[in-house]
């Protein structure tokens, strides 16, 4: 079977084996972590609101820094991955810290088969969709699991970037999801300097496909933004414009790094 079909099985090993370098990286600040510090940013955090009391399904979660966060915050969590090293990883670190939070490791789109839930808010963020083939198929899921008057927080990284090639130099990929990115890549975001290979299926998805995902479903948008920086500096030529805000050099502050959309059932 070719790569694109066996997508979950070539993106889950992937994962798997990449989990103890995110762990032990700079980026994912395990110390910081661990003594207190949220995984959280102020886009998402703006935009989920007081979370305290409420109910919580957190897909494609990686380890569960951000689901342990949104825990700490007071609220109730489901965090869930396809790779059931991260899963474990997240309860270990859960356990550790003494925070109450249910992980399940399924891939996004068989989930409804093992959850049988609605949720005061679906979320989701940074480097997800990519993995995923099938906007609407996704925008269904998200749809079964948000309750009446609940509503979806997404935080995505803005298709823009995905079109260039890896040091910004000239447009290498189609803004539209036209065909599997079949790759090998060297390092990962979370540290450079490693050299171990990853081979990964992904799909680029314009805003367009996003969009009718969602509202294809019957969520209706109430917000929809667009920011110039990104709160992690997981590409080349980043420059430190503020704390915690990042922006490619090439393009300064002319151009969209990232962006976020919340829908609402029953608006």
């Amino acid at each position: 079977m070719d790569a694109e079909h066996n997508y979950i099985d070539v993106n889950k090993k992937t994962w798997n084996e990449k989990v103890e370098i995110h762990v032990d990286s700079e980026f994912y600040n395990m110390k910081e972590f661990l003594a207190g510090e949220t995984s959280l940013n102020e886009i998402e955090l703006n935009l989920l609101g007081d979370v305290r009391g409420k109910k919580i399904l957190h897909l494609q979660c990686h380890f569960g820094q951000d689901t342990i966060s949104l825990a700490r915050m007071g609220a109730e969590v489901t965090g869930v991955d396809l790779s059931d090293k991260a899963i474990a990883k997240g309860q270990e670190v859960a356990e550790q810290l003494g925070v109450d939070v249910r992980f399940i490791c399924s891939d996004v789109y068989q989930l409804p088969e093992v959850l049988k839930e609605q949720f005061d808010i679906v979320y989701t963020s940074y480097g997800v969709i990519g993995w995923l083939p099938d906007m609407n198929k996704w925008g269904e899921v998200v749809a079964k699991f948000v309750k009446p008057g609940g509503k979806f927080v997404f935080v995505e990284f803005h298709p823009l970037i995905w079109m260039y090639d890896y040091d910004f130099t000239k447009i290498e990929y189609s803004y539209f999801n036209v065909e599997a990115i079949i790759e090998t890549e060297s390092g990962t975001y979370a540290d450079t300097s490693s050299e171990s290979e990853f081979n990964t299926v992904n799909w680029n998805h314009s805003i367009a496909d996003v969009v009718q995902g969602i509202v294809n479903n019957q969520l209706q948008i109430a917000t929809f933004e667009e920011h110039n920086y990104s709160p992690y500096p997981c590409f080349n030529h980043v420059v430190e414009i503020a704390p915690k805000k990042y922006q490619i050099a090439p393009f300064g502050d002319k151009a969209p790094l990232v962006y976020a959309i919340v829908a609402k059932q029953g608006l």
